[in-house]
């Protein structure tokens, strides 16, 4: 398969970033067309994408890699490939955005996921989208959707840590209505947090 001939950048239309949307029959699958005419489906996450996910970070930049993992990493080992495509359904869910093929042969163009936290309250999000597909509304698409699995799980809150230089994810946080506060034992990493349930009115 040639990874890089779907994925390669091209010239953004002047028409909204996510021109259509259709929803699949299946459990939060969609199919939806960019303002460039590809076509992606977004659909949960399958044991069988971990071939294709390794595939699809060799094509990441150093800088993207580096932003999302807050740290360099050359590859994607086959070990971790496998534990982030083989979730525990009780606290884990991620969506990918793909090539409209079938898991284990369609190219990864973005990745969002949550796992819900030992208190059973919080999730943790984290969240990536390839430079082939950004700057098309494609991030926060995801994001509205891993908010509404948090809701449906009757969640308190979720939350994620992304490095205060990461300007674009931090922006997106907040225009979602997410606070920030910084982590006191890390300067550079700035927690953003969405409260998914109404705060109790004060006593008195």
């Amino acid at each position: 398969m040639d990874y890089r001939a779907y994925f390669r950048e091209r010239p953004r239309a002047a028409m909204p970033p996510i021109l259509q949307r259709r929803a699949l029959p299946e459990p939060w699958c969609e199919e939806i067309v960019l303002d460039d005419g590809r076509q992606l489906r977004i659909r949960p996450i399958a044991p069988a994408d971990a071939e294709p996910l390794r595939q699809s970070f060799a094509l990441l930049d150093p800088e993207e890699i580096r932003l999302r993992f807050m740290h360099p990493m050359r590859e994607l080992s086959a070990d971790l490939a496998h534990r982030l495509t083989h979730l525990d359904r009780r606290r884990d869910f991620a969506l990918v955005a793909a090539e409209p093929a079938p898991a284990g042969e369609a190219l990864i163009g973005a990745v969002v996921r949550a796992s819900i936290c030992e208190d059973r309250r919080r999730a943790e999000f984290a969240i990536i989208v390839s430079h082939f597909v950004a700057g098309r509304g494609l991030g926060r698409h995801l994001m509205k959707k891993i908010i509404r699995w948090a809701r449906l799980k009757k969640l308190d809150e979720i939350y994620g840590d992304v490095l205060d230089e990461n300007t674009a994810m931090l922006d997106l946080a907040k225009s979602l209505g997410f606070r920030r506060e910084h982590a006191p034992d890390d300067p550079g990493v700035v927690r953003v947090r969405l409260a998914l349930r109404p705060a109790a009115p004060a006593a008195g």
